[in-house]
Formats: structure tokens, C-alpha cells, sequence
């Protein structure tokens, strides 16, 4: 595989931001103008947080994407409860899609979440990144409409769990 997995550098943070917002807003999911947007964009916070894993090309070093991973009950986790991993704010750089980037990042929070002794997963998903629920479904994560919610009025989110 050409692709590492690790924990985020210094050096890769400014292009692991831009692949957030280039994958958020550039597909439609995020409004250029919203403040999710400083969010995705702030990487460093979320390396300091939680734990920040980018996705780099083994050959030429550039960040290919990368996934925010955190701990149900920690500030970073929205739905995983304190027994569960969580991944939030999944991101593949448009050049690098169809690379298998995001599915080696789901399986980067899946083995964390073992390696931390964690029961399972939990995370939340919109209705529409269809391409991600694929991975997510062949993985083998299920959905769990029961823990569905909506962080605010018209922003309803799925949520996907596996167990150990």
C-alpha cells in the first residue's frame, strides 16, 4: 500500500486543514461561510484535543486526508459513549479519492479504539455521504437509528456503531 497511517506532524497540520475544508466544502456539505469551517480548518486544535491521524502518501509525503479520533465522553466525542471510540470530521483530498484513504483511516480509528481496550465505536454520519456509509457498511459497522440526533434544527445525522 502506498498510503500511511500515523499521528499528525507539525509539518502536515496546514495541509490536513485544507483537505477538511476542500472535503466539506467542496462536496456541498459544509457552507463556505459557517463557523464549522474554522473548525475543520483547525487542525492543531484538534491534534491537542483528540488525536489528529492523517493519511500520507508513502512516495511523495503529502497528506491525503484525515480523521479527528477521540473517546466517548471526551470533548471531542459528540455520540460515543465513554466505552466507545469515536471518529468525527473524515476527510479525503479530492485528488486522492477511489485510493482507498478513507476506508484505511476508519480502520486506523478501529484499531485505536482497540488498542485503547474500548468496547466499540460510534460516530455520526449525515444522510447524504453516501460514499462514506459504503465504507462504513463494509467495515462492518451497522446503523443505529436509535442514537440518530441533530446537533441543531435541520442538521440531522445518522449514527453508525460496531462492537468488539
Amino acid at each position: 500500500m502506498d498510503i500511511v497511517i500515523r499521528h499528525a506532524r507539525e509539518e502536515d497540520l496546514e495541509a490536513a486543514g485544507r483537505v477538511s475544508v476542500e472535503a466539506f466544502v467542496g462536496d456541498g456539505y459544509t457552507s463556505p461561510g459557517s463557523g464549522y469551517v474554522d473548525l475543520l480548518r483547525d487542525t492543531a486544535r484538534r491534534s491537542r484535543e483528540a488525536e489528529l491521524l492523517v493519511a500520507v502518501d508513502a512516495v511523495e509525503g503529502g497528506v491525503l486526508g484525515c480523521v479527528t479520533f477521540a473517546v466517548g465522553g471526551t470533548e471531542w466525542a459528540d455520540i460515543a459513549d465513554p466505552h466507545e471510540g469515536e471518529i468525527r470530521m473524515l476527510a479525503t483530498a479530492a485528488a486522492a479519492r477511489g485510493r482507498g484513504v478513507g476506508e484505511a483511516l476508519v480502520r486506523a480509528g478501529i484499531a485505536r479504539s482497540r488498542e485503547l481496550g474500548l468496547a466499540g465505536m460510534a460516530f455520526s454520519t449525515r444522510p447524504d455521504m453516501t460514499t462514506a456509509h459504503r465504507i462504513y457498511e463494509r467495515l462492518g459497522f451497522r446503523r443505529a437509528p436509535e442514537r440518530d440526533w441533530a446537533p441543531y434544527p435541520g442538521m440531522d445525522l445518522m449514527v453508525y456503531t460496531m462492537a468488539f
